[in-house]
């Protein structure tokens, strides 16, 4: 019954705390206002409150904000990524839950920087993600370790309403990643982890710099660039080496680690995002107690198909190569 359903956060009042130019950024590419984000923020809530198939979701502002502001304010939009992002967190399972930055297997992967957000924003107020596949041994870790790390990443930033609003920069250094690597993930697992994450996923992500790619990894380049977004496509930018991106007058180098041309060692740049990811470790444990009645969704809704929850939870044909998550997805499953 929908009266037994419980919450995971109360419903708030929302009290705009960002600044002015914030402010205005978010007004100009998000449409967002004061009595836009109050009118929208009411009707997803009460969509949430109203809706059979969740049985539990968080009701504050600042986590309904995330998919609104994601979507632009396309209430209908930010509906069908909270169900997706809802559905995916059961059925996925180690993208979206599990979250457990204390797991052995992710401590070491923040201890070798595979991935961390520099402390300093850049010019236009964006937290820059560095991103090292090169040190993820792909002997030790397994691939369930490598997408849970990522979510964790996610899953942190994403809580800040600067970040929901200005976006995310992300550098990656190449250098390391081999044929090997090709092991990790099937083509199919690919396409499925990159399409879902898209849609689901509310990050902004607004420039990509990369240094590094081996020529052998062309062709993987090359596979990966036609799973994204023409718009996300030239976002992208890639340089052969740490000198051609500091010259290319594209990147404030200053923000990156000291191993990179910035000015703070990388190892103090990996303890205070150590610092960021303790604070978020309880929220993001927390967010397990999220629920859906997965019975209320068509079967290929729940299998993750990227057609799927576009029609009260309908998905594409039969044919459509997206269709159905699972399969080999299976064995990412931490037992």
């Amino acid at each position: 019954m929908m009266s037994d359903r419980k919450w995971l956060t109360d419903p708030d009042e929302y009290i705009c705390t960002l600044p002015e130019d914030t402010q205005k950024i978010a007004k100009e590419e998000l449409g967002e206002d004061p009595n836009t984000r109050n009118k929208t923020i009411k009707a997803f809530r009460d969509w949430v409150v109203q809706n059979p198939r969740i049985i539990n979701c968080r009701l504050d502002s600042r986590f309904l904000l995330r998919f609104l502001r994601g979507k632009k304010f396309s209430l209908k939009h930010a509906q069908d990524s909270l169900e997706r992002y809802l559905l995916l967190r059961q059925t996925y399972g180690v993208l979206f839950s599990s979250l457990d930055m204390t797991i052995p297997m992710m401590e070491d992967l923040l201890q070798l920087g595979f991935g961390f957000a520099c402390p300093k924003r850049d010019r236009k107020g964006r937290r820059v993600i560095v991103a090292r596949p090169g040190v993820f041994d792909i002997y030790k870790f397994t691939n369930a370790d490598m997408v849970r790390y990522t979510g964790i990443v996610c899953e942190t930033l994403m809580e800040d309403e600067e970040n929901q609003i200005r976006g995310f920069v992300y550098f990656a250094d190449g250098n390391g990643v081999g044929l090997q690597y090709l092991t990790l993930f099937t083509p199919k697992e690919a396409v499925r982890l990159v399409k879902n994450g898209e849609k689901t996923v509310p990050m902004r992500h607004k420039e990509v710099h990369g240094i590094g790619v081996h020529p052998s990894m062309k062709f993987v380049l090359d596979f990966g660039f036609s799973l994204i977004s023409e718009k996300i496509k030239k976002r992208v930018k890639l340089y052969s080496n740490i000198n051609e991106l500091i010259t290319s007058g594209n990147f404030d180098p200053e923000i990156l680690p000291q191993e990179y041309g910035g000015k703070m060692p990388m190892a103090e740049m990996i303890a205070l995002w150590r610092k960021e990811l303790e604070e978020s470790h309880q929220r993001l444990l927390k967010h397990d107690e999220m629920e859906v009645r997965e019975e209320l969704f068509s079967p290929k809704a729940r299998e993750g198909a990227i057609s799927a929850l576009k029609k009260n939870g309908t998905c594409g044909s039969e044919e459509d190569p997206l269709c159905g998550v699972m399969g080999n997805f299976r064995k990412l499953e931490i037992d």
